[in-house]
């Protein structure tokens, strides 16, 4: 099991700002003492984030010319960005030699459209560019379909965006609703929703998630590709109490997703304060061969 980390990712910080270095960081030293094995990602070279995003918007974020709620205007935001969304795609490469990967990085990225704002979010929700969505249509050189499952409390609406009606991808996404960004009612096209109440119980969440698997089955997918968000955990700091899961449900989750036996690579999305380390540590044994 090997897993992206950059120290570079801990250089840009926000006051007050809820996605800190901090919870990388204390994620990091909980892992190094379970001895895993870290990588060092590289960049992602601009002409691979215009694989999902367009010039003008790319051009915003690497001018520092942008106002977005959520996402502050910080100095080498590009770069730090480039180095997150660089990660995935390093993740995604080496789940192509079948062997599991985790992206330890920030900042996150599943709120990002294509133009930036997407589907009519007013905000980017701490995120610069999707990560995950540039390895997954990075990955479409190398196989033919990919299938996305994002377990974040909040909907991927920057990943629905730009893979709706894609005919290779299948973006499957739990998430607590209504809430934050108020998208992901209903499902659409190639993009599976399954919004959840507060209420929404562990055992009904894990049943749920299998059936979200099924469909993930019946797609036929040559790799798969996981925004693992935490912030559904019932102690999350900021989600009220996200959909009630425990640390034990994120390592069911790794194992369901493993049962599938199909490449796959995860890379980190949402999930605040002291419950990040153990909520990633115990999804990563569940996942893990």
């Amino acid at each position: 099991m090997k897993i992206l980390f950059s120290e570079k990712c801990l250089e840009y910080w926000y006051p007050g700002h809820p996605e800190s270095p901090e919870r990388v960081l204390n994620t990091f030293e909980f892992l190094r003492q379970k001895e895993f094995e870290f990588v060092k990602p590289e960049p992602c070279p601009e002409k691979e984030l215009l694989l999902v995003h367009n010039k003008n918007f790319v051009e915003e974020i690497k001018n520092e010319k942008f106002s977005y709620v959520d996402s502050p205007t910080l100095p080498r935001i590009y770069d730090y960005a480039r180095l997150s969304a660089g990660s995935a795609i390093n993740a995604m490469e080496i789940s192509l030699k079948d062997e599991k990967v985790f992206s330890l990085m920030r900042p996150p990225g599943h709120h990002v459209g294509r133009n930036g704002l997407a589907l009519g979010s007013m905000s980017l929700g701490f995120c610069y560019f999707n990560n995950i969505a540039i390895a997954c249509e990075k990955a479409l050189e190398f196989v033919n379909r990919v299938a996305i499952i994002d377990f974040d409390c909040h909907h991927g609406n920057g990943t629905q965006d730009i893979f709706l009606d894609h005919p290779n991808v299948l973006y499957v996404s739990l998430h607590k609703y209504p809430f934050y960004p108020g998208t992901g009612e209903k499902s659409e096209k190639n993009c599976l929703n399954y919004p959840l109440r507060g209420e929404t119980t562990e055992d009904e969440y894990l049943e749920i998630f299998q059936q979200a698997l099924e469909e993930i089955k019946k797609f036929h997918p040559d790799l798969i590709a996981i925004s693992a968000g935490f912030d559904t955990h019932k102690d999350d700091d900021i989600t009220f109490n996200g959909l009630n899961l425990s640390y034990r449900s994120f390592g069911k989750i790794g194992e369901l997703i493993k049962e599938l036996k199909k490449p796959s690579f995860a890379v980190l999305e949402g999930g605040y304060g002291k419950i990040l380390p153990k909520s990633v540590y115990e999804f990563i044994i569940g996942y893990s061969d």
